[in-house]
């Protein structure tokens, strides 16, 4: 079964056990003493208020925006949208997979009555690049950052992946059920639709849409090519899937350089995190996910039972996936510690070997 597709069935079992879980903080915004601009304090555990599809966009720091990612039942998830206000428009960070996803983007830049300039895509997957065609064709203009690993993935995972979607449509009679794998063969069939105007091919700053940025790269993490951002301006850190919740998403990662690239964000002077998926976090909560994540990765390692590995994340990880339910996450545990134990040789290439 292609990882993409098994991580969809473990969604959807889990969506069937619980209700969805809320990502989206909402809080008091306080001056930071560190002079980093407005930031949101409480960022841990606050995702109570928002905790419907539909969300709107919440201020995580001056002049940036979240629109929160979410989980469909018996579909992909989208990822979580930054927006960075610059002086000559915006700036979207990952454009999720669904169209209800990236219509909220568009309703953001209508409301502020500014165009997007530039999007940068963290990394290849469908539930980060899927609306890049939408907002091409709503500002024509507008270019798109991210790293080249992309072209390998429509050849590669993407085309296998692709191929299982037809298989299933074709065993399966009812047109509902057809409708997200129809949707997914759509957005990959868009090609390079889907790709950068310009690779990133090194870590550096940039003035986007008048706003400065750093853009940094990591290569063969949680993909062959992923980008994270840090806005100077607010001490913003927007983390792509190199930090996820409720678990690691580990289907196209090098676990190690993964690890490694984690150490490289905890180098950077940041307020606050945004993951690719899941409520932003404190830096107290970023080494908490860090810890647990080196754990997760040492048990995987080992001879300990699955069901060791998976109390042990739910542990280290506490604080963080406080409001989810365990049948939720246990799910998604259970198949991530397979892949941790998978084919080495699979796990040799992705690690760029």
């Amino acid at each position: 079964m292609l990882a993409s597709h098994a991580f969809a069935n473990a969604m959807f079992i889990a969506s069937q056990r619980t209700r969805r879980a809320s990502y989206l903080p909402d809080g008091p915004c306080v001056k930071d003493g560190a002079g980093g601009g407005h930031v949101n304090r409480a960022i841990v555990g606050l995702s109570i208020l928002i905790s419907a599809l539909g969300a709107p966009a919440a201020e995580v720091a001056s002049g940036v925006e979240l629109i929160p990612g979410s989980f469909v039942p018996g579909s992909q998830p989208d990822g979580n949208t930054v927006i960075f206000r610059g002086s000559d428009g915006l700036v979207v960070m990952d454009t999720g997979r669904h169209p209800e996803h990236t219509q909220k983007i568009l309703d953001f830049a209508a409301k502020a009555g500014v165009p997007i300039r530039a999007i940068v895509n963290s990394h290849w997957h469908l539930d980060h690049v899927g609306g890049n065609p939408l907002l091409k064709r709503a500002f024509p203009g507008v270019r798109v950052y991210a790293s080249g690993a992309i072209d390998d993935a429509l050849k590669g995972f993407l085309a296998r992946y692709r191929a299982q979607l037809e298989e299933m449509i074709a065993k399966t009679p009812d047109p509902e059920k057809q409708k997200p794998w129809r949707a997914d063969v759509a957005l990959i069939d868009s090609g390079r639709a889907l790709g950068p105007d310009e690779v990133v091919t090194a870590s550096s700053q940039r003035v986007l849409a008048g706003r400065k940025l750093d853009l940094e790269l990591e290569t063969h993490a949680v993909t062959a090519g992923d980008v994270w951002v840090f806005d100077p301006a607010t001490r913003v850190l927007a983390a792509g899937d190199l930090v996820t919740l409720p678990v690691p998403f580990l289907d196209t990662a090098c676990p190690e350089r993964w690890k490694t690239a984690l150490g490289r964000l905890s180098k950077k002077d940041f307020s606050v995190v945004v993951p690719g998926h899941g409520a932003p976090m404190t830096r107290k909560a970023f080494e908490s996910y860090r810890t647990a994540f080196d754990h997760l990765l040492a048990c995987g390692a080992s001879s300990r039972t699955k069901e060791s590995c998976m109390d042990g994340w739910l542990a280290d990880a506490g604080e963080l996936i406080s409001g989810e339910d365990p049948k939720f996450v246990r799910p998604l545990l259970d198949y991530y510690v397979d892949v941790l134990r998978g084919n080495a040789a699979r796990t040799a290439k992705l690690c760029g070997k």
